[in-house]
């Protein structure tokens, strides 16, 4: 039995999925550990990948040459995009998945993947020696070694289900939990916190009446979630959309002292961007009705998965509210609604590479981490695998900044600034996110996938032949002008300006988009679509596109002013007291990541500055005097950093 490997990767769901594929199509001899291959990519919560924020996860880790979205492109059942009557900047798409041929065809990947072992088993110690990882141990007392280690165990550590007062120690949809784990990671010197979340009940479709509710139509006139994928998804299955009632509130207000959210039955800490209904009741009580969503869990199964009424209350309730709601009147229950709460640690004690700060080729992606949602699980699972091999081949980590993609904007905030909740990601969170859009990721980002060894020779050259397209667009755009005379005009039903105008011009008008001059502009119509769009965008926003440009590059001075692991900050005055602790506990890389720290205030930076540069003239022997007259002593009102 084989028992050495270069790396280990403990789980695979979404984050275990993508390290332990990264890490083997980069040649190293992977064992990738779970406790049940049943539960291999197991949705345990909506059936669905992408969303608002998450679409663009999607996006990069596929520009990347992450798995996640050429699988679900596999398993679609239903494509839309999100926000699409906003700008071009939260555009997200999200597709329904069938969630059965999403685990099989995910499953197959990593079987027929060279340099992967696939096995099942529980991992219940780290090996780990003099500040190194070695190792791991299975309930079995099978020891098995690797120099590298990616902890990716989701939802599933010391877990426990909750439906009203009945609870009991397993995993997501009844499969086993992890035992002994957590007390080997605080073996090792790793805060653990509980947090918790949960799911909605699963309605057999044969007893919901969807005549009474909205129906929502997929989009079949959008791309896939995959840059490879060609063609758009034509037979699309249906989801529909009703609303909950004051009845139903009146029930969940009877019946909080119930809940175990309410009454102390639930300990860990919930997702306060999707809460469960009760929360929502309580926390919104002007509102007199909430969305729900009615989504198939697959193409051969009657469940339907009721989006937007997540709960913890006893079975009981949960029979009497839900069928309270238009359309569920009568509504058959295949399996109950739950919360689970698990263990977690905290991500201030990683890098930004997801390596454990005190322990070497240790580390950790996905929930584990304190975040939420499929998307944010695989996209750190792949950037955990790509800096577990770059550590093994003794290169130079990957990092991604908020800059450059919406993963590095996920990174950032929890290895810095850390997170009380389950961390959900949002558009709202990036700073630059009108250039991070989902249409250019590959542009942006599978150079570096390709660098990597991850990206395709095929997709490569798709990126590279886009980008010549997107180009060649933009450049005719500005030369082509249309006068007066020009009939476009008349046949948009739009007055003719005076004067001249290019194609750019015209576009950054509401009344134009760039499919409305191909039948004036021959050249623009060997450009595929996906190029057109992001042309669009490039040329429409052009003015707004500088600007980001502009704050991108002052971000990046600070993001290059590189701060040594060895500085002791609890020595050096000026900085309150606040800012010296935690910038002493999460030994910022950079200085524009002590800046983001939270505690740390711009002078606390200032002061920072300075000490930096009286650092930096101190190591080239300037005298004392010298660096006094460069530099006034902070707190005396005159600093000049």
């Amino acid at each position: 039995m084989e028992k050495v490997f270069d790396a280990i990767v403990i789980g695979a769901g979404h984050a275990g999925i993508e390290s332990g594929l990264a890490l083997a199509r980069k040649g190293h001899r992977t064992l990738l550990l779970t406790l049940n291959l049943e539960g291999v990519g197991f949705m345990a919560c909506n059936p669905a990948i992408g969303g608002t924020a998450k679409g663009h996860l999607v996006r990069e880790i596929d520009a990347l040459g992450g798995q996640m979205a050429v699988t679900a492109d596999r398993t679609l059942l239903q494509l839309r995009m999100l926000n699409s009557g906003k700008g071009p900047a939260v555009h997200s798409l999200r597709g329904q998945s069938d969630k059965a041929v999403y685990h099989r065809e995910m499953k197959k990947v990593l079987e027929s993947q060279k340099n992967l072992c696939l096995t099942e088993g529980e991992v219940t110690e780290l090996i780990t020696e003099g500040g190194k990882v070695k190792g791991v141990v299975t309930s079995m007392g099978i020891r098995y070694y690797a120099p590298a280690v990616v902890i990716a165990s989701g939802v599933y550590l010391d877990s426990r289900i909750i439906i009203g007062d009945y609870s009991a120690k397993s995993g997501p949809a009844g499969f086993p939990y992890a035992k002994n784990l957590t007390g080997s990671l605080l073996d090792a010197g790793l805060e653990i916190r509980r947090f918790k979340t949960g799911t909605p009940a699963r309605i057999d479709g044969r007893t919901i009446d969807y005549s009474v509710m909205e129906i929502q139509e997929g989009d079949t006139t959008i791309d896939k979630f995959s840059f490879l994928s060609k063609g758009k998804l034509l037979k699309q299955t249906p989801c529909y959309l009703t609303y909950t009632n004051e009845r139903t509130h009146e029930i969940i207000r009877k019946n909080l002292h119930r809940a175990p959210l309410y009454n102390g039955g639930i300990n860990g800490v919930g997702p306060r961007y999707c809460p469960s209904i009760e929360d929502k009741v309580m926390r919104f009580a002007d509102k007199e009705r909430h969305q729900l969503f009615v989504e198939p869990e697959g193409a051969h199964t009657n469940e339907k998965y009721i989006q937007g009424m997540s709960s913890s209350l006893p079975y009981d309730v949960q029979i009497e509210m839900y069928r309270t709601v238009k359309g569920l009147e009568h509504c058959r229950f295949m399996r109950f609604a739950y919360a689970i709460e698990y263990d977690c640690i905290n991500p201030l004690q990683l890098l930004p590479t997801y390596k454990v700060k005190h322990i070497e080729g240790l580390y950790t992606a996905g929930q584990i981490n304190g975040s939420s949602g499929y998307e944010e699980a695989a996209a750190q699972g792949l950037i955990a695998g790509i800096n577990a091999a770059l550590y093994l081949e003794g290169k130079e980590p990957y990092i991604l900044t908020r800059d450059r993609a919406y993963i590095g904007v996920l990174t950032d905030d929890l290895v810095t600034k850390g997170t009380n909740e389950p961390y959900r990601m949002m558009t709202a969170r990036a700073e630059h996110r009108l250039y991070l859009r989902q249409d250019n990721a590959d542009l942006r980002l599978t150079e570096d996938g390709y660098r990597l060894g991850l990206a395709s020779e095929k997709r490569y050259k798709n990126m590279l032949s886009k980008r010549e397209e997107v180009n060649k667009v933009i450049a005719v755009a500005a030369a082509r002008r249309f006068t007066s005379a020009d009939s476009i005009y008349r046949d948009k039903g739009i007055e003719a300006p005076a004067n001249g105008k290019s194609m750019a011009e015209l576009l950054k008008r509401t009344d134009f988009c760039i499919k409305d001059f191909l039948p004036y502009v021959a050249e623009l119509r060997d450009a595929g679509e996906r190029a057109l769009n992001t042309a669009e965008v490039e040329i429409k926003y052009e003015g707004y596109l500088k600007k980001a440009e502009t704050a991108i590059k002052e971000q990046k001075r600070m993001e290059e002013t590189p701060l040594s692991a060895d500085i002791d900050y609890l020595g050096i005055n000026g900085l309150r007291l606040e800012a010296r602790q935690k910038l002493q506990k999460i030994k910022p890389l950079t200085l524009a990541q002590a800046a983001r720290i939270s505690g740390v205030s711009p002078a606390d930076v200032s002061v920072l500055i300075v000490w930096l540069q009286r650092e930096k003239d101190r190591s080239v022997g300037k005298s004392a005097k010298e660096i006094e007259r460069n530099f006034e002593i902070p707190g005396n009102g005159n600093e000049r950093a």
